[in-house]
C-alpha cells in the first residue's frame, strides 16, 4: 500500500498486477501485522468502549498495571508498619518498637492511604452516587474510619491525655488484601473495549479513493463516506460496505456471515467491510461506512449487549451491600446505647471498632482467590478464563448454542470429492497432481487445500492468474486451467460427463467447485468444503450426558447446516440456518427465557451472541473479535475441555459460596460482639482479638480456595 496522499497514474484495470496473497483463517493477510488503527471505520473511531465493571463499577477506568503497582508499594510499606505495631509485639517474643516508632507508623500509614486507598475512595463515590453502596463503599468506610480514628489516637497518646488504641494494623492489612483481591479479579476480566478495538483492527488504515479522472488518491479511512468510489487491490481489506462497479473476485465471508463457501463477486455484487478481497482488483461504490456499515452496527450491538451483561450484580456485591448497612446500623446503635452509660469517648471507640471489624478482609478475597485457582487449573487444561462470572453461571446450563463454521467444523477448505468427467484422466490423484501444479505458487485458500491433498504435484510453467476466475498454466507443454463455474458460463464451456448422475451431484452440491479445463474441454470437477472437527461428535454426546441440549446456529445455508447436523446427530428442531448476528442475539435471548445458555463461536458474526450468553467460549483459532467478546477462550481449535471446564466451574462456584458464607459469617458474628451485645455478662470483643480472628478468617478462605482440584 502506498503512502498517504500518493497518487496512482494510469492505473487501469487491465494493467494492474494481482499477486497471490496468503490469507489465514481469520481473514487477515498473513504477511501483515495487526494494525492498531484508532481512526478506523470513520465514525466508529469515536465509538471506543472501555467500560470495565468491577464491584459496582468501582474500578471502572482502573488500569491493571496501576493497580498492581499500588499493591506492591502498599505491601512494601505495610511490612515495617505491621512489624512495629503493638499487636505484633504481643505475637512475637520480642518487640520491634523504638523511640519514634509511632511517628514511623504514622508516616507509613499516610503513604499507604495516598497510594492504596485512592481506588476504593473513587469506587465508593461512584457507588454512593448511584445509591448502590457495595464492596467499594464498605472498604472505603473501613479504611477511612480506621485511619481517622488512628490519627485521633496518635494525637491523644502524643499529648499524654490517655492511652487510646489505634487501628494502623487493621488499616494496612485491609488495604493490601483488598488491592490483592481486586488485582486478581481484574486479571480475569476483559473490557468491552477489547472486543470493539479488535473490530476496528479489521479495517485498513488507508483507502484508495477513485477520483473522477480515474486517478487513485490514498487517504485515511476516517474520511470514508457513503457515495465515494474506492479501489480494492487483491488481498486487501475491504474498507466499507459497498457495491462492485468494476471487476470480479472471490471473497471468503465465513467469519462475518458464516457462509462456508468462497463467494463469487462481480459487477453489482454487494460486499461487506472488514472482509478480505481475493485475487481480483475491484472498484466499489461505498454504501455504508462507520456506524452505518455492517461492522459499525455490529459494534453498537456488541457494546449494548456487553453493557447489559456487565450490569448484573455479583453475589459478593450483594453481600457487601448488606454488610454496609448492617455495620452502619450497628455502629449507630452502639453509639446511642453506650453514650449515656459509659460516656461519648467510650461509645465512639465501640462504634469505630464495629466499623473496623466490618472491613471485608476475607470477603474481599473470597471470590478472587477461587477465580485465580480455577483460572490456573483451566489454563493447564486448555481453557483460558477471561470473565470471573463464568463460575456461578456454569450451574444449570440448559442449552449449548454452537456456531457451525470454525466451531463444529474446521473452517478450512478440504477436498471433499472429485468427478472425472472424461476419459482423459485416469484417477483422482492425477487430477489433484495437475491442479496442484497450477496452484503451487498460489496462497488462495482453495489452492492450499489442493496442494495439501496432492501426492505428486507436477511442475507448471507460464502460470498466470485469471483475476476473479482462477489460474492457468502449462504442464508438460499442455495448457490447463483451474477455474470457477462462472468462467465456464462466460466462456461457453459446457459440462459433459460419463454419467448423468455426476452432473446431478455437481448441480446439487453445496460445496465450492473448481473445474480443470484443457483445450476447451472440462476434464474434471473438484469439490472443496468445510470439514467437521474430530471432537465435535463426542462433544455433543458429552453435552447430552450432562443434560444440556445442543443447538446449531449458523449463517450458512440450510442445506449445508443439515448435512453437518446429520453427521453429528442433531435434531431438525435444533438447527437454525442463515442467521445474521442480530438474529443470533435474538435466539440467545429466546433460549434464555427457557434456561441458561452457553454459546460457542469463532467468527465476527458470533461476537454479540457470545457477549449475550450466560457463558461463552471462543475458539482459539478464531477471530480476535470473538475471543475478546467471550468469557473464555479455548487454547486450540478443538472442543475438548469445555465439558470438563463446566464441571470444574460448578465446583469452583460452590467454593465461592462457601468462602462468601465464611467471610460474611465472621462479620455477622463479630459486628454485634464488637458493638457490645454481650457486655451485660462482661464480654466485649477486644480490637486485638478481633484483628487476630480477622486474619484467621482470611487464612481459612485462602486454604479453602486452594483445596480446589481438577
Amino acid at each position: 500500500m502506498t503512502k498517504e496522499n500518493h497518487e496512482y497514474h494510469d492505473m487501469n484495470m487491465g494493467n494492474v498486477q494481482t499477486p497471490h496473497n496468503h490469507m489465514n483463517h481469520d481473514g487477515h493477510m498473513a504477511h501483515e501485522n495487526h494494525i492498531h488503527n484508532h481512526m478506523a471505520m470513520s465514525d466508529m473511531s469515536g465509538m471506543t468502549h472501555d467500560h470495565m465493571h468491577m464491584h459496582g463499577e468501582g474500578m471502572a477506568g482502573m488500569d491493571m498495571s496501576d493497580l498492581k503497582r499500588r499493591f506492591w508499594l502498599s505491601l512494601i510499606l505495610s511490612v515495617p508498619l505491621i512489624l512495629i505495631t503493638p499487636l505484633m509485639g504481643m505475637a512475637l517474643p520480642f518487640t520491634l518498637t523504638f523511640t519514634g516508632s509511632n511517628w514511623v507508623t504514622l508516616i507509613l500509614a499516610l503513604l499507604i492511604f495516598m497510594i492504596g486507598a485512592q481506588p476504593f475512595l473513587v469506587g465508593a463515590k461512584t457507588e454512593l452516587q448511584a445509591k448502590k453502596p457495595a464492596m467499594m463503599a464498605l472498604v472505603a468506610m473501613g479504611l477511612s474510619v480506621s485511619l481517622g480514628y488512628s490519627l485521633y489516637a496518635f494525637v491523644a497518646n502524643l499529648l499524654g491525655h490517655t492511652h487510646v488504641m489505634d487501628f494502623f494494623f487493621e488499616f494496612a492489612t485491609l488495604t493490601v488484601i483488598m488491592l490483592l483481591g481486586h488485582w486478581l479479579e481484574m486479571s480475569t476480566t476483559m473490557s468491552a473495549g477489547d472486543a470493539t478495538a479488535k473490530l476496528r483492527e479489521l479495517m485498513p488504515e488507508t483507502i484508495h479513493h477513485l477520483m473522477a479522472d480515474n486517478h487513485v488518491h490514498d487517504m485515511p479511512i476516517a474520511r470514508l463516506a457513503a457515495g465515494m468510489q474506492v479501489r480494492v487491490l487483491a488481498g486487501e481489506k475491504i474498507p466499507g460496505d459497498g457495491k462492485i462497479v468494476t471487476g470480479q473476485t472471490q471473497i471468503n465471508e465465513a467469519l462475518v456471515t458464516g457462509e462456508s463457501r468462497l463467494v463469487d463477486k462481480s459487477v453489482g455484487s454487494d460486499v461487506i467491510g472488514g472482509t478480505v478481497n481475493g485475487e481480483g482488483t475491484i472498484d466499489l461504490m461505498i454504501t455504508g461506512a462507520g456506524q452505518t456499515s455492517y461492522l459499525g452496527q455490529l459494534q453498537q450491538t456488541l457494546n449494548h449487549t456487553q453493557d447489559e451483561k456487565s450490569a448484573a450484580e455479583t453475589l459478593a456485591d450483594r453481600v457487601a451491600s448488606w454488610l454496609f448497612y448492617i455495620a452502619l446500623a450497628a455502629a449507630v446503635i452502639a453509639l446511642l446505647v453506650w453514650t449515656p452509660q459509659r460516656g461519648l469517648s467510650f461509645a465512639i471507640s465501640m462504634s469505630v471498632t464495629v466499623l473496623v471489624i466490618a472491613c471485608p478482609h476475607a470477603l474481599g478475597l473470597a471470590v478472587p482467590l477461587v477465580v485465580a485457582r480455577t483460572k490456573s487449573i483451566s489454563a493447564a487444561n486448555g481453557v483460558l478464563i477471561k470473565n470471573r462470572k463464568v463460575l456461578p453461571a456454569a450451574k444449570n446450563i440448559r442449552y449449548a448454542l454452537m456456531d457451525k463454521t470454525g466451531t463444529l467444523t474446521t473452517g478450512e477448505f478440504a477436498v471433499k470429492k472429485i468427478w472425472l468427467l472424461t476419459t482423459d484422466l485416469a484417477s483422482d490423484d492425477e487430477v489433484l497432481d495437475l491442479a496442484a501444479a497450477l496452484d503451487s505458487q498460489s496462497t488462495h485458500p482453495l489452492a492450499r487445500s489442493i496442494v495439501k491433498k496432492a501426492k505428486h504435484a507436477k511442475m507448471a510453467d507460464h502460470v498466470k492468474n485469471i483475476a476473479g476466475y482462477g489460474v492457468t498454466g502449462q504442464i508438460d507443454k499442455i495448457s490447463y486451467s483451474l477455474v470457477s463455474a462462472r468462467y465456464l458460463s462466460e466462456n461457453g464451456l459446457n459440462l459433459e460427463a460419463k454419467s448423468a448422475s455426476d452432473l446431478d451431484e455437481i448441480a446439487a452440491s453445496e460445496e465450492t467447485i473448481s473445474y480443470l479445463v484443457s483445450d476447451g474441454r472440462v476434464l474434471a470437477a473438484i469439490a472443496q468444503g468445510d470439514v467437521i472437527k474430530p471432537s465435535a461428535q463426542s462433544f455433543i454426546s458429552d453435552l447430552r450426558a450432562q443434560g444440556i441440549v445442543p443447538v446449531m446456529v449458523t449463517g450458512d445455508s440450510l442445506a449445508t447446516a443439515k448435512k453437518v447436523a446429520q453427521v453429528l446427530g442433531l435434531e431438525a428442531g435444533s438447527i437454525h440456518a442463515q442467521v445474521n448476528p442480530q438474529e443470533k442475539l435474538a435466539l440467545i435471548a429466546s433460549y434464555q427465557e427457557k434456561g441458561k445458555v452457553l454459546m460457542i463461536g469463532d467468527g465476527i458474526n458470533d461476537a454479540p451472541a457470545l457477549a449475550k450468553a450466560d457463558i461463552s467460549f471462543a475458539i482459539g483459532a478464531g477471530t480476535q473479535v470473538a475471543q475478546a467478546s467471550a468469557d473464555a477462550v479455548l487454547a486450540g481449535n478443538e472442543l475438548t475441555g469445555i465439558v470438563a471446564f463446566l464441571g470444574l466451574a460448578k465446583r469452583a462456584a460452590k467454593k465461592e459460596v462457601q468462602n462468601l458464607w465464611w467471610g460474611a459469617g465472621y462479620n455477622l458474628l463479630a459486628i454485634p460482639l464488637a458493638a457490645g451485645i454481650l457486655a451485660p455478662i462482661g464480654l466485649i470483643l477486644d480490637p486485638m482479638v478481633g484483628a487476630v480472628l480477622m486474619s484467621l478468617s482470611t487464612v481459612i478462605v485462602a486454604v479453602n480456595a486452594l483445596s480446589l482440584r481438577k
